[in-house]
């Protein structure tokens, strides 16, 4: 297996588990027990990724680091959503 194919299996499976955070948040509506900083900042590290990824030619974990991107980039719009909406 190549380095790159093993890579994009984590960056997947990390999505994810990502996901079932988003899930949760949906459900719940609000946010708590959780600091939006180290979110936000593997959201930007995912971004960096993609263009990372793209100049080693490493497709495999572009392509499944657009799941943990697209899933921590929901993940933190919702932070925010249910943060402003709970403020008012």
């Amino acid at each position: 297996m190549s380095p790159d194919i093993g890579n994009a299996l984590f960056e997947f499976f990390g999505g994810i588990l990502i996901w079932l955070s988003v899930r949760r948040l949906h459900q719940d509506k609000q946010v708590k027990g959780v600091h939006w900083a180290p979110i936000t900042f593997f959201c930007l590290w995912g971004y960096w990724n993609l263009f990372y990824y793209a100049h080693l030619d490493q497709w495999y974990s572009w392509a499944a680091g657009i799941n943990v991107t697209f899933a921590n980039t929901v993940w933190v719009g919702q932070m925010i959503y249910y943060a402003v909406k709970e403020k008012k």
